[in-house]
């Protein structure tokens, strides 16, 4: 699988969207490490939960 971020991204998890934005810290495989402004740091296996990344102009509503 092919990941469309890197470290830095702002991203959803859809399934969870209460968890709040989340910037991307880290991937490693498919292992994407993303701190969430509700519930901390996660790790996330992309194989299972697929992240949606924010665009800049969905950042600027939020």
């Amino acid at each position: 699988m092919i990941l469309n971020f890197e470290p830095g991204d702002k991203v959803i998890n859809p399934l969870n969207k209460d968890w709040g934005i989340g910037q991307v810290q880290s991937i490693i495989k498919d292992k994407v490490t993303v701190n969430f402004e509700n519930v901390g740091k996660k790790v996330i296996n992309s194989n299972n939960i697929l992240l949606r990344k924010l665009e800049k102009n969905e950042l600027k509503r939020n």
